[in-house]
């Protein structure tokens, strides 16, 4: 009855908005009286007839940060006499153009944003904008190689000038991004001005100059630098661009491929190839005297994690810098001896300040105290922060000119880096405190933030996490489990829904036709075949693969899906800030397991070994028809969970495992089910009958285990310093880590040789000194007393000298007189 009546209504609308005639232009995302324009309509068949026209899609739907990506506005098709204008975030307008087959083409503009903007397409010159859609902003630095120009061997671009560095300079690109027979490559710089944090700061880009004109589009360009003219070497930061020819020198927004945005090394000023040292120097003392008119953004900024474990656990605060990756070779350009780096995801909340964290091969931080290549906090954070477009949150712009150019002065063209970690001290981790972590897997299985386990098979959407404190809700679908058609009495998690305070609500569900992991954003799908992470409203999506998506929120909160075969695994971490303001399947997290499993009503579950206790409790967390977040765009979803109360009741799973020793699969289940956590492996193999699903569950288990393992909180004794005239041997302080001190010849120690990291989070011993060794003060005592003893005695010779003179000359002049 419940799929008759959704087919009915679904054929009902499709007839109305047929008829009818209401239009998608400018409805995008709405739903009309007799049709729709909402992403779902295309599945559901409701859509209005130009919704596609519309409301387009575009290839490609991302670009560069700095614009100049030529794309296609897909299924709307123009007259060739079309005058296309396309605007940007409301605000920007670019010239667009038709091409022989009638597809309209935009080109992106500059945009100091990341993420999606707005998208609006005319084709009459701008007189009504009548389509919509969206386009992706990318950062630089987190942009495919093959939608920029890029600089062969870029060390030598940025050390051009200083010490044997000197020749050509190369720089490639794909010839498809310009399409054109000859190309101009440009310089464009880069500079911030007006009083910082003020409201006249602001970011300038401006074409500088030409480095060659009408030069074949083949791809590669290489030349020998050259001093700028006319003022321009002054410009530090900059990036080059390829165009055609066809355009004015410097035009604005126009199909380009850029390289990345670099320190213009190549085209400083002779006194910087004269004596590159000193002329560093000069800059870092500038910045050093800056900095210390500028606001202190430290005390702000979130602590690093301690090991490198926890830093890669900890996925809702911290993300790997593509700078310094361990999956990627560990090219630590910036953090030498380091093999990983993270950022801190959020810029902090006043001065947009970021914080980056990096580790040796050991695990252990590396500190600024100890090395040049240890964690530096950054006073602009290198992916922005919203809302973007002025400094110091402009995306990696802002960082380059408050953090990276003054590392350049003061520590890769001169060797003054003290100056720079002055400003720039490693955060230590003592004040670190790691996510609680929770899990859903297998069919399915429970894992609390206070670390009971438990299962629950019920059919339905269901409450996974909520706490209206913090405004963070995440919602769980389940369905039947089915072998070869047949529907078996356990159910298994299909699909999560989630959304903090005014974030965009995602979603992730399995996606049956390509055995990946769909997200969706707002119920559209996303594509991440071009970029693997975006930028959202209040929430941050990272999908390195198709079967594994990270949801990070502005909170600190993060949502791990993994599809292993046809089961998902939701791993849910949250900051120590939402200890006891959290309820749900995912329990209350406050480190006591004995309330963990609460009704609605407030009711504690009695016995956790009751499975129809257990089943009741999972039931009252049944989402309420009007908070659900999930998108319903098939007639199976809105037969099976819209229309009706979304746990079902009729639904009754099997609540243990059964017992039979004739049940061929018991084999299996031995031999993949063994230790900790064999129950739920076991369940899922001999009642939801699939080994497969067993395995996937153990592998999740074992995970969770070892998720919980890399978050578990360490202690640190914080930072040594080495004596005055003195060594130490040791960079690690963590509890159990041993640091050793020695002095230099001639001085004596005082203190303790060797100090441990106690847990109570002190060192062991005294602090250490390094005294000068009494034979070495006799030496310099006897040295004294010699030396004033040779200036006495020279004073008496020289005084007795003058005396001896004066005798002499006073017998003269009493001879003289006796004679006259």
């Amino acid at each position: 009855m419940r799929r008759s009546t959704a087919v009915i209504f679904t054929l009902l609308v499709s007839f109305i908005c047929r008829t009818l005639g209401e239009t998608c232009a400018e409805n995008c995302g709405k739903k009309l009286n007799s049709c729709s324009c909402h992403p779902t309509c295309g599945s559901l068949g409701t859509c209005c007839s130009d919704y596609k026209e519309s409301c387009v899609n575009t290839s490609p739907y991302s670009g560069s940060i700095l614009g100049g990506t030529d794309f296609v506005v897909l299924d709307a098709y123009f007259n060739k006499s079309s005058d296309i204008v396309c605007r940007f975030d409301n605000k920007t307008n670019t010239v667009g153009y038709v091409d022989e087959e009638g597809r309209g083409h935009c080109i992106s503009p500059l945009l100091y944003e990341t993420g999606w903007v707005s998208l609006q397409i005319s084709s009459d010159n701008g007189t009504r904008f009548n389509r919509a859609g969206s386009w992706l902003s990318v950062h630089m630095g987190k942009l495919d190689s093959q939608f920029k120009a890029i600089l062969v061997n870029s060390t030598k671009w940025q050390y051009y000038g200083t010490p044997n560095v000197g020749g050509n300079l190369q720089m490639m690109w794909n010839t498809t991004l310009v399409n054109a027979e000859k190309v101009n490559i440009e310089l464009w710089g880069y500079r911030e001005t007006g009083e910082p944090y003020s409201e006249y700061w602001q970011g300038e880009w401006l074409y500088l100059y030409s480095l060659a004109k009408d030069h074949p589009n083949n791809g590669s360009f290489s030349f020998f630098p050259k001093i700028a003219e006319d003022g321009f070497s002054s410009w530090e930061l900059g990036a080059l661009r390829v165009s055609s020819s066809s355009y004015p020198n410097g035009m604005w927004n126009v199909q380009a491929a850029w390289s990345e945005d670099h320190a213009l090394a190549w085209h400083l000023e002779e006194s910087f190839r004269q004596n590159s040292t000193g002329w560093a120097l000069d800059k870092c003392l500038d910045w050093d005297q800056l900095e210390n008119e500028l606001p202190d953004f430290l005390a702000e900024i979130i602590d690093c994690p301690c090991t490198l474990a926890q830093a890669r656990a900890d996925t809702g605060r911290f993300h790997t810098d593509y700078g310094c990756d361990i999956e990627k070779g560990s090219v630590c350009t910036y953090h030498p001896g380091s093999v990983h780096c993270v950022r801190a995801i959020q810029a902090s909340p006043r001065y947009a300040a970021g914080q980056q964290c990096c580790y040796d091969s050991t695990g252990a931080q590396v500190l600024t105290a100890d090395s040049i290549g240890g964690s530096t906090p950054d006073r602009a954070h290198d992916w922005g922060s919203p809302p973007f477009k002025k400094p110091p949150r402009i995306p990696g712009l802002s960082h380059w000119i408050y953090d990276v150019l003054s590392f350049y002065y003061c520590c890769l063209w001169s060797d003054n880096c003290h100056y720079y970690f002055k400003h720039r001290p490693s955060s230590d981790c003592r004040h670190y405190q790691s996510p609680s972590s929770a899990v859903v897997f297998g069919d399915p299985h429970f894992i609390t933030f206070d670390g009971v386990s438990y299962s629950f098979n019920g059919k339905g959407e269901y409450t996974l996490v909520i706490s209206e404190e913090k405004q963070l809700i995440i919602q769980g679908r389940t369905e039947p489990v089915k072998d070869s058609g047949t529907t078996i009495k356990a159910t298994k998690l299909t699909a999560v829904a989630m959304r903090e305070r005014l974030s965009d609500i995602i979603e992730v569900r399995l996606d049956g036709r390509y055995d990946g992991l769909e997200v969706l954003r707002n119920q559209q799908t996303l594509s991440f075949a071009e970029q693997t992470w975006m930028d959202l409203q209040g929430v941050f999506v990272f999908s390195p693969t198709s079967t594994n998506v990270t949801i990070m929120f502005l909170s600190g909160a993060g949502v791990e899906v993994r599809r292993r075969g046809e089961t998902m695994t939701t791993t849910v971490l949250l900051p120590e800030e939402f200890k006891d303001t959290t309820l749900g399947l995912l329990g209350k997290m406050n480190g006591d397991a004995k309330d963990d499993l609460a009704l609605t009503n407030g009711q504690q579950v009695q016995n956790h070994s009751n499975p129809e206790e257990l089943f009741n409790f999972g039931a009252s967390w049944a989402v309420q028809n009007t908070s659900a977040l999930f998108t319903y765009d098939s007639e199976y979803l809105l037969s099976t969970y819209y229309f009706v109360p979304r746990h079902d009741t009729s639904f009754i799973p099997v609540f243990s495992v059964p017992e039979n020793p004739d049940d061929p699969l018991n084999n299996q289940a031995a031999d993949i089910c063994i230790g900790e956590g064999s129950q739920f492996c076991r369940y899922d193999i001999l009642v939801g009958r699939s080994p497969l699903m067993g395995n996937a569950t153990r592998v999740s288990f074992q995970s969770h285990v070892s998720l919980a393992d890399d978050l578990k909180p360490v202690i640190s004794c914080g930072w040594l310093p080495p004596p005055t005239n003195g060594k130490k041997q040791g960079t690690t302080y963590l509890q159990g880590a041993k640091v050793q001190f020695s002095c230099d010849e001639g001085y004596t120690l005082s203190g303790s040789a060797e100090r441990t990291c106690q847990s109570n989070g002190k060192w062991s011993g005294e602090d250490t000194s390094c005294l000068i060794s009494n034979n070495i003060a006799g030496i310099v005592a006897g040295s004294v007393i010699g030396t004033l003893t040779l200036i006495v005695i020279i004073t008496l010779i020289f005084l007795h000298s003058r005396k001896q003179k004066r005798k002499t000359a006073d017998s003269e002049e009493d001879g003289r007189s006796n004679t006259s």
